[in-house]
């Protein structure tokens, strides 16, 4: 694959809109040929931005391998490979045999042709419940194993398939500076709480997300210096110092326990769009060059 060359200089120039200003940007970005070169930039926020000098994660090393390869979205800035590597190897520390890493970022970023609205900046990357058996599974293998999911049926609490090596994988995560937060489904948070009595600032980083007991969705926080990047709003109640969540995530629990408790939903915002929706000329203007560099 040839890499494309585009500084971050020449991004930060006012350059000429780009001709197919009017295409879809998930069609401009899903398609694109391979990464731009020059220094690593993210640019925009996790859901309406791109990347600049994106690398990809080896499908397989020592102690990880990347799934679902047909999708290519195997790439991301390099602080979140740095990321991916160095929590696969803490994963043997554990009793894991390694990682099975799920979806990161397509070659620059972007919105994707199908699936997430995020994944855009090349900083969140989802990694599976299921502990890796082999770390030597072929692509067609990697295309029809599927995780499992942690949380019971009723989603009330654990199923089988959580362990304690689990909750030391995600707390790892957690601790670690360059994360901003873990989207997991609400019975792993409650149940991560009861294990450490409600303590932790750490345990802050759990979002509580529907869909997300087979694996759980890291993102880290814009790299240092990247003034181009948007990191997602801090709660205003974590912003305190005072509230971990861990209360939000044992009431979501109540309400699946007894759902005519549940406070009615709602209006939802009238100008949400997907962001597969969005035109090229919509998104940030470094990527509307970033999108369409040869």
């Amino acid at each position: 694959m040839i890499r494309k060359t585009l500084t971050t200089a020449a991004i930060l120039i006012g350059l000429a809109m780009p001709a197919t200003a009017q295409s879809l940007a998930k069609d401009v970005f899903g398609y694109a040929p391979g990464p731009t070169g020059g220094t690593p930039a993210a640019f925009g926020t996790y859901s309406k931005g791109c990347f600049n000098g994106g690398v990809q994660m080896p499908e397989s090393g020592p102690t990880w391998q990347s799934m679902r390869l047909s999708r290519n979205r195997n790439w991301g800035h390099p602080d979140l490979v740095n990321f991916l590597q160095g929590l696969s190897q803490a994963a043997t520390k554990m009793g894991w045999n390694g990682l099975y890493i799920g979806d990161m970022s397509q070659p620059r970023g972007g919105p994707m042709l199908t699936g997430h609205a995020s994944h855009q900046m090349g900083l969140d990357a989802d990694i599976w419940m299921l502990k890796p058996q082999s770390l030597s599974l072929s692509r067609q293998q990697r295309e029809n194993i599927s995780s499992v999911s942690v949380v019971a049926s009723n989603g009330l609490g654990m199923s089988g398939y959580w362990t304690p090596s689990h909750a030391a994988l995600i707390q790892s995560a957690a601790m670690d500076p360059r994360v901003d937060r873990i989207f997991l489904d609400a019975a792993i948070k409650d149940a991560m709480c009861k294990a450490n009595g409600n303590r932790g600032s750490w345990l802050q980083k759990l979002r509580p997300t529907p869909n997300h007991d087979y694996h759980f969705h890291v993102r880290l926080n814009c790299p240092a210096g990247n003034r181009g990047c948007s990191n997602q709003a801090t709660p205003v109640a974590a912003l305190s110092g005072n509230d971990n969540g861990c209360g939000a995530a044992a009431q979501e629990l109540a309400y699946r326990a007894n759902p005519a408790s549940r406070p009615k939903a709602g209006p939802g915002n009238p100008n949400y769009r997907h962001p597969r929706t969005y035109q090229l000329a919509e998104m940030p203007r470094q990527c509307q060059i970033i999108g369409t560099a040869r």
